[in-house]
């Protein structure tokens, strides 16, 4: 994969285990951001274990084990 044109900004970590409805993914410059699951119902219908299985691609990118569908930080971003 190719990183987005101008975004320097990466995800480093993502967990659906802190908070019940939420997810935070940390980035790269230290920041956390607590996104709604509910805003991606992909990833809502998934189960916790599904949800646990996930892959971070050339730092800007997310996707599961389980999903052919691939999110990107300006999803994030787009959301806060």
């Amino acid at each position: 994969m190719c990183k987005i044109p101008n975004v320097s900004l990466g995800i480093k970590d993502l967990d659906f285990t802190a908070r019940r409805g939420m997810f935070i993914a940390r980035l790269t410059d230290g920041r956390e951001i607590v996104v709604p699951v509910s805003l991606f119902p992909d990833i809502k219908q998934m189960s916790i274990k599904e949800r646990n299985e996930w892959m971070i691609l050339d730092d800007q990118y997310f996707t599961f084990e389980h999903m052919s569908r691939v999110y990107s930080i300006l999803d994030l971003l787009r959301v806060v």
